[in-house]
């Protein structure tokens, strides 16, 4: 049986996963409603998905970060605390991170293994050029996009879809977060 697959990301308005300047995490949106949405989607058992780039990024944020700062809010540490599939051929472990692995090869053949084998469902947080292949290859189920209220036209960094191939989108579920921050759930289809 196969698990699902669910690629998860934050976006601004205009498509970027982040930004430089003087924008913060959750480009300064952050509210109760998201963070506790948040942690819900985190709550079940489920196996995390990374790559190489964004595991980095991950570890460098918590390792430079304290308990008060928004890097440490309750739905990142329990990602940090599930179990995690690396795909990278330069990372070796072991990693620093409570229960990951490194799997070497490519991710295409790494998550189609993964999704015949695992037990639990897989979730993939950023990683962006990694589940840009993995949709291409039709092993992506779900998207989950977090859309905030920004456009960052001029300071944009990592264009979430750049490169990509097209899709059809089918709108499984919204969410309204804090009043401003929407979240939509999406089954893609490679369009044809």
């Amino acid at each position: 049986m196969t698990v699902t697959y669910t690629f998860d990301v934050f976006s601004s308005l205009d498509g970027f996963g982040a930004a430089s300047a003087n924008w913060t995490g959750y480009w300064g949106k952050q509210g109760p409603e998201l963070l506790d949405r948040r942690l819900s989607l985190y709550d079940h058992e489920q196996r995390m998905v990374f790559g190489a780039n964004t595991f980095r990024a991950f570890t460098r944020m918590l390792a430079a970060s304290t308990e008060e700062s928004e890097v440490r809010d309750p739905w990142a540490t329990r990602m940090c605390n599930l179990p995690a599939t690396v795909v990278s051929t330069t990372l070796k472990a072991p990693l620093d991170w409570p229960d990951a692995t490194v799997v070497s090869g490519d991710a295409v053949d790494v998550v189609a293994r993964l999704k015949e084998e695992s037990d639990v469902p897989l979730r993939s947080h950023g990683s962006l050029s990694m589940n840009r292949a993995l949709m291409a290859a039709g092993l992506v189920d779900i998207v989950q996009v977090t859309l905030f209220p920004v456009i960052t036209g001029e300071t944009g960094q990592d264009p979430i879809f750049q490169g990509a191939a097209d899709f059809d989108l089918e709108l499984l579920e919204t969410r309204t977060l804090d009043g401003r921050t929407q979240e939509f759930t999406y089954r893609p289809t490679l369009h044809k």
